[in-house]
């Protein structure tokens, strides 16, 4: 019998799937609804085919995503429920949407990229989000992943970071605001700056009448590859430098030490690998999934810690939260300023700042 990581691993393939599946046809909805229910009982409240659902609903209780009674009722277990319900701020329905219909369409990629190499498949100018942003739904369905796999953990990440005492936040790349909302919902006298590309816009002013913020949060449109970054006491990076090779990020770093204010901070959000780099496993296959669709990876509390050094920044701190996501600070003191820094190069230079 195969050991159960190597069938979990191997058998991953038909899971993602079905867990969208699932998700798209409002299963997990019904069940977080109605609590434990059959396959008959589900789809004929669903209008689905009730053999098919049965079958999925099996290999989501081999997964352990569903529960199976006795009788033959499906149930959530309580760990799962939030993040598979659509009422539930914890839900990640949409990237697991972003998961199967964009990162399983690139896997492919990676036997040329394992023959040839990523820069030589890719080209010399490559465009990583010129897909993800290639008509309204796509950047639509794009932001709405990423906002389901950035709000809920920004609401620790932003009570970790300690925003008391700032005054105006600017989120770079900060896409429809889910880092920036969560800022704001923690320190009221907060406001808060999203820079992102134009097109972004109308997504972030949804964003803003849906919470209520008013004039609290804006919107400075550009591009972080050519344009100043707006200024601000905290600068926040959010799943934005692990999208970027190394010298990128330090150009971006720089950048946000001459935007920052003197005895501000900047906070770099994102997932890091243990230092022994052995997990964790939403980290490694995230890392990944950069190699695919971006031209970043994934690093070590350290390893940001010495870039954001390299770019001016000092005193770093390195906060782990209860979810994927953590939070290095590095604080900008009048001592460490440095010269205003050159644009990014020219390959770099693309509609990219997005806050993933």
């Amino acid at each position: 019998m195969l050991p159960s990581n190597l069938e979990k691993a191997m058998f991953g393939v038909i899971a993602t799937p079905v867990l969208h599946l699932a998700d798209h046809h409002h299963v997990f909805s019904h069940l977080a609804a109605h609590g434990p229910s059959s396959a008959e009982d589900i789809a004929a409240e669903l209008n689905i085919d009730t053999d098919t659902l049965e079958r999925l609903l099996l290999l989501l209780t081999a997964f352990e995503v569903v529960q199976r009674t006795p009788t033959g009722q499906y149930s959530l277990p309580g760990h799962v429920r939030p993040y598979v319900d659509p009422d539930d701020e914890r839900y990640i329905g949409g990237f697991i949407t972003h998961l199967v219909q964009e990162t399983a369409g690139r896997m492919p990629l990676l036997d040329s990229y394992l023959r040839y190499g990523k820069d030589s498949v890719d080209g010399p100018h490559p465009q990583p989000f010129a897909s993800l942003y290639r008509n309204d739904q796509a950047t639509r369905t794009f932001l709405n992943a990423m906002w389901d796999l950035s709000f809920a953990p920004s609401k620790e990440l932003a009570a970790l970071a300690e925003l008391a005492d700032a005054t105006h936040l600017v989120d770079v790349g900060g896409a429809s605001g889910p880092f920036a909302v969560a800022a704001l919902h923690t320190s009221p006298t907060l406001r808060a700056t999203v820079f992102d590309l134009p097109q972004v816009q109308p997504y972030l002013e949804e964003t803003r009448a849906a919470h209520g913020l008013g004039d609290r949060l804006a919107f400075a449109p550009g591009n972080f590859f050519t344009d100043a970054f707006p200024e601000g006491d905290c600068i926040a990076f959010g799943y934005i430098l692990s999208d970027w090779p190394d010298p990128v990020c330090l150009q971006l770093l720089r950048k946000a030490h001459q935007a920052c204010q003197d005895h501000g901070r900047v906070l770099v959000m994102d997932r890091l690998f243990d230092d022994s780099r052995q997990g964790p496993l939403a980290t490694s296959a995230m890392n990944l999934t950069m190699h695919l669709e971006t031209q970043g990876r994934h690093r070590t509390a350290d390893e940001y810690t010495a870039l954001l050094t390299d770019a001016g920044f000092t005193s770093c701190e390195t906060y782990r939260s209860s979810s994927d996501k953590h939070l290095i600070i590095g604080h900008r003191t009048r001592e460490g300023s440095l010269a205003r820094p050159e644009t990014c190069r020219g390959d770099w230079d693309q509609s990219a700042d997005v806050d993933r």
